[in-house]
């Protein structure tokens, strides 16, 4: 079959970056119980958050990342390259397992404090330990916060054969995930979590986020246009996400919530997120749109000091979700310590995310010193043009 899709312009876009920065910033913030900062995060405001805008760009920055090695290189190498990833991912998950369970298992001997075993989902640990640690490198098992890791390597898992076909049929390709996303909620599809229940992040119905980044990415914002620049969205968006916001403060106050139609209530409250509820999907549609409207991806703020932090941390974006799922423990654990003052609640949310930053920063010095340092130019002769070629900079690696 022909290739019917269009790559992205060459080039980094920083807008990726700057929203996964922002997408590891607040599942950090998110991630800790009774903490006022959280109140900044995009989640107390509409249907989607921070989950459904990391799933997104994964989606976008592997199409693009992976489609262009497998246009050049074949099938073959894409795919293999794509599992690289996957294991890459896999390691990663399975080491932050073991520390995260560790600093639980530590917490709770030595400040005898049981209870925390079971508020992050490690009981079993102590009653059937390796049945219960097998299950954990099966992904079936997951400690608490530990979820969004897992959906991202079985949605990479599968992903060559799908990229394949994206870019051949990129529009019956979107189709085909939409029709899983319906026939997952219609049929209750799900994974089977360990010892019981089913995943927290359905991969059926999640899978459509990351296909809709995948497709966004390979002709899809170009075939989208003419919608991204219409009045009509524009007016129809505002006005769903004020009323997001209504029904999500609503969700948030009970009696705020009082004073609305019990219909309503029942149709949006409570938010579905395990199962990706179509007025999120849509939520988060209408915000990538009007992003992609008036946020242009040469847009000169992208270059502010101030946002550099946000950016670095999403160009080093596994490391720094790893260490943020790590210290939204830490803070969890400090503030129950602390009785969780206005204060500490602050100090233990700015601590982290200079925590993450440091790590974003550390991460990319240590790779520019992993190159071989370049070598000296040989002397022109006097007069001599030097060519064109030598003055070419080596585009950044973008990081999936």
């Amino acid at each position: 079959m022909d290739i019917h899709a269009t790559l992205p312009p060459k080039g980094r876009d920083l807008r990726l970056d700057f929203f996964r920065g922002i997408a590891n910033w607040a599942i950090f913030l998110d991630h800790i119980p009774d903490n006022a900062v959280n109140w900044i995060t995009t989640r107390n405001y509409g249907f989607s958050d921070a989950a459904d805008l990391f799933v997104f760009i994964s989606g976008y920055t592997a199409s693009f990342v992976y489609a262009k090695m497998m246009l050049e290189r074949g099938f073959i190498v894409g795919a293999t390259r794509l599992f690289k990833r996957v294991w890459q991912l896999y390691v990663a998950h399975v080491i932050l397992f073991v520390i995260y369970i560790a600093a639980i298992g530590y917490v709770a001997q030595r400040y005898n404090d049981v209870e925390i075993i079971n508020e992050f989902n490690v009981a079993g640990l102590v009653e059937n330990p390796i049945q219960t640690l097998t299950q954990g490198l099966l992904l079936r098992f997951k400690p608490l916060n530990l979820d969004v890791l897992p959906l991202y390597i079985v949605l990479m898992g599968f992903f060559p054969p799908v990229l394949w076909m994206m870019l051949r049929r990129p529009d019956l390709t979107m189709i085909g995930s939409l029709l899983l996303y319906f026939a997952a909620r219609q049929f209750g599809w799900n994974f089977q979590a360990y010892p019981d229940g089913t995943w927290y992040f359905n991969p059926f119905c999640w899978q459509l986020l990351f296909m809709f980044g995948a497709w966004f990415a390979l002709g899809g914002a170009t075939e989208s246009r003419s919608i991204i620049k219409s009045p009509v969205l524009l007016y129809f968006g505002v006005a769903y996400l004020v009323f997001a916001l209504v029904m999500t403060m609503a969700a948030r106050f009970p009696d705020f919530a009082a004073l609305l139609p019990q219909w309503l209530d029942d149709a949006f409250i409570p938010n579905d997120k395990t199962n990706l509820a179509p007025y999120r999907v849509l939520h988060f549609v209408i915000i990538a749109f009007l992003v992609t409207r008036f946020v242009s991806k040469d847009w000169r703020g992208l270059e502010w000091r101030i946002f550099q932090p946000l950016i670095k941390c999403g160009q080093q974006s596994l490391a720094v979700f790893c260490v943020g799922v790590f210290l939204s423990f830490v803070g969890h654990f400090a503030l129950t310590m602390s009785y969780g003052s206005l204060w500490a609640q602050i100090g233990v949310s700015v601590a982290g995310i200079f925590a993450m930053t440091v790590v974003a920063y550390y991460i990319s010095w240590s790779k520019k010193q992993d190159k071989p340092l370049p070598k000296p130019a040989a002397a022109a002769a006097p007069g001599a043009v030097r060519p064109p070629e030598a003055t070419k900079a080596i585009p950044e690696r973008v990081d999936s």
